[in-house]
């Protein structure tokens, strides 16, 4: 080796005496270094027989996120720890940056960066550390020991050699990428490690998970989807932060985003293609447009053949099917509860309706939160659209329709008026059936909106009933619910949908705006550069056309609480949210796919503003009346949005007849 670089050396030398002083002493002290350097594997066996070892030069493959370690009782001044794994031509061994070296060289130190380290010190390896998985499967790994770089003991010097300057006489690796496609995907198994590159189609919030249970610590991440031409359906990624808060915050549709290092997350016990998604790692790195210059795997045949596909494409077909921020239920829960109780230790998860106001105090600043409780489906109700933003201002409700749908009015449900005309149905009993309808749900006014329905229902009005009443309410309750509504110890309100709940039609023209959105907020005052008028209800909801509102009883009869049902349907790309998903769940199912229908009756001009009274309808009340009077147990998702507002979605239904589940109120 020492020839080869006396022979560069000279080559160089008029270079040299062009440079500044400072450059020339730098080369000429790194050339002087070149002839005393050692390995990796000349490390692994002569370690504990030196106290000082010889430079290395080496080039980082993988790298870690920040971790910080401080604790109360311990006073560091910068508890910051590092992992990258670093190689040279003998193999690969992992390297720790440790404390105030960690913000002046974390950053500098990007995957593919080829460094020169001296006065490191050499210890035994931390055994519980993650491990990346090379792209070359052929290379050695020093498992054993670790390189350890701090400010002392001794104190490391580090130097960064440009890439130009590296030769290939120095045997250093490139670095090799695990690159799949999304046609690959379906096949591989579960924790397969690989990277991805798509065009990103939806993005959503920012949302924060505890560490542990009880601690204080969080996990950031988000869902997002990406495309790559090669199949139908979408990369699904769970982006964890990456100590690359530039990258995170900034991942936006239409932009080309790559992640490496990402583990594959699959329960093949499910449906296989509905279920599997990808995960960052400890080591995953992200980029999107404007960070791909210079990056090593802008040279992957993969990348190229990406990139090709991207200009066969019409931007604006592609724009129609993005979507950013708002309540995402990824992953479903388990089909079955067994499973759910053998995932979850259920003594912890299940709670009584009474605790979830504890559980809702309790939460954090958008942090996101899975919690079981039982009790009965007794009421459910339809609000359109356009009744969803006046609840979510505290608007007053006018111009409402709550329909009571029971056994005995099921059949003249799906009829419309003049059949009911013709059937000679019986004043009092409807007015009956209005009067034992109207509780806690319905105000006076609605209580007018009912005796026009019923004045139109005997053939007094014309006028279509979408047309007269504009916003409409349907509702269905089980007799149970109107034997003890009145009754309640506890009633909780939880069913508003927030404007952070809806899923948004990017647009690219205020893509900042919508990013700060769905961001959290910033740590420290940022005064706008831009100022806008554009309100977040003003950009077009990419989901259903409405929601519902679900009534869950205690077993006890004496609390209950409203949560929402958000049915989740994109036309234009019926990909990002799967009706599949909640195939299972009976009734979930149908509330989900009447949304998929009336969203494709909108997109062919027909008005949505009413909640069809239809066989679709009927097929909501027979599944409700399936498990009236029932103990099941509903998984709910809460999350923090800020201020006051947190929202509470129920996302999936257990009978309780699946697991042998505690009886709680």
């Amino acid at each position: 080796m020492f020839s080869h670089e006396c022979s560069f050396l000279v080559f160089l030398l008029p270079f040299f005496l062009s440079l500044p002083l400072f450059f020339f002493t730098f080369f000429f002290f790194f050339f002087s270094l070149v002839s005393k350097l050692t390995s990796l594997g000349q490390l692994e066996m002569t370690w504990r027989s030196r106290v000082h070892f010889h430079p290395l030069l080496v080039r980082v493959l993988y790298k870690s996120r920040l971790r910080y370690y401080g604790k109360p009782e311990k006073k560091l001044d910068m508890p910051y720890q590092a992992y990258f794994e670093v190689a040279d031509s003998s193999g690969m061994m992992s390297m720790v940056l440790w404390n105030s070296l960690c913000p002046e060289w974390y950053n500098s130190m990007k995957v593919g960066t080829v460094l020169l380290l001296e006065q490191y010190a050499i210890k035994t390896s931390y055994p519980f550390k993650t491990q990346p998985t090379p792209g070359d499967s052929q290379m050695k790994r020093f498992a054993t020991i670790e390189i350890s770089l701090n400010v002392r003991d001794p104190p490391t010097k580090i130097s960064i050699i440009p890439e130009d300057m590296v030769k290939p006489e120095w045997g250093l690796p490139e670095v090799k990428y695990r690159f799949i496609t999304r046609s690959e995907l379906d096949n591989l198994p579960n924790n397969h490690s690989c990277d991805v590159i798509g065009l990103v189609t939806f993005v959503g919030r920012a949302e924060r998970a505890r560490k542990r249970e009880h601690g204080e610590d969080f996990w950031l991440y988000r869902w997002a989807h990406a495309i790559d031409g090669t199949s139908d359906q979408p990369f699904i990624l769970e982006l964890f932060a990456t100590s690359q808060p530039d990258v995170f915050e900034h991942i936006h549709p239409m932009t080309y985003l790559v992640c490496t290092q990402m583990r594959v997350v699959r329960d093949l016990t499910e449906n296989p293609s509905s279920t599997i998604y990808l995960t960052t790692s400890n080591e995953s790195q992200i980029f999107i447009t404007g960070w791909h210059k210079g990056q090593p795997y802008t040279k992957d045949t993969k990348v190229k053949n990406f990139i090709q596909w991207t200009k066969t494409q019409s931007e604006a077909d592609q724009m129609k099917k993005t979507v950013i921020g708002g309540y995402y239920p990824f992953p479903r829960p388990p089909n079955n509860f067994l499973k759910y109780c053998k995932n979850n230790k259920v003594e912890s998860v299940l709670k009584a309706i009474g605790e979830m106001e504890k559980e809702i105090e309790d939460l954090h600043y958008r942090e996101h939160k899975r919690i079981a409780v039982q009790g009965i489906i007794s009421a459910i109700r339809y609000i359109s659209s356009s009744n969803a933003a006046e609840e979510a201002s505290g608007a007053e409700l006018v111009q409402v329709q709550c329909l009571r749908i029971n056994a005995i009015s099921l059949e003249s449900a799906a009829m419309s008026k003049e059949d009911c005309a013709h059937k000679g149905k019986n004043t009092n009993l409807q007015k009956k059936e209005v009067k034992s309808t109207l509780g806690p749900h319905c105000t006076p006014g609605e209580h007018h909106q009912h005796q026009a329905l019923q004045s139109k229902k005997k053939g007094m009005s014309d006028i279509p009933e979408t047309e007269e009443t504009g916003r409409t309410r349907d509702s269905w309750q089980s007799d149970l619910w109107a034997q003890v509504k009145d009754k309640l110890m506890k009633y909780l309100h939880h069913s508003t949908i927030f404007p952070e709940s809806i899923p948004r039609k990017f647009d690219y023209v205020h893509k900042d705006l919508l990013m700060q959105q769905y961001n959290l907020y910033a740590a420290v005052h940022q005064p706008k550069e831009t100022r806008t008028d554009k309100n977040i209800n003003e950009f077009k909801s990419a989901s259903g056309l409405g929601y519902y509102e679900v009534t869950v009883l205690g077993i006890n009869h004496d609390v209950a609480i409203d949560v929402a049902f958000l049915p989740l349907f994109c036309p234009e790309d019926p990909h990002l949210f799967q009706l599949e998903d909640i195939q299972h769940d009976t009734l979930l199912s149908r509330m989900s796919c009447i949304s998929g229908c009336q969203q494709k009756a909108t997109s062919n001009g027909r008005r949505h503003d009413m909640f069809p009274l239809s066989s679709e309808t009927d097929e909501i009340v027979k599944a409700a009346m399936d498990l009236d009077g029932k103990h099941v147990v509903c998984i709910l998702d809460i999350c923090h949005l800020g201020d006051d507002k947190v929202e509470v979605f129920l996302s999936k239904i257990y009978k309780t007849s699946n697991c042998n589940s505690h009886p709680r109120n």
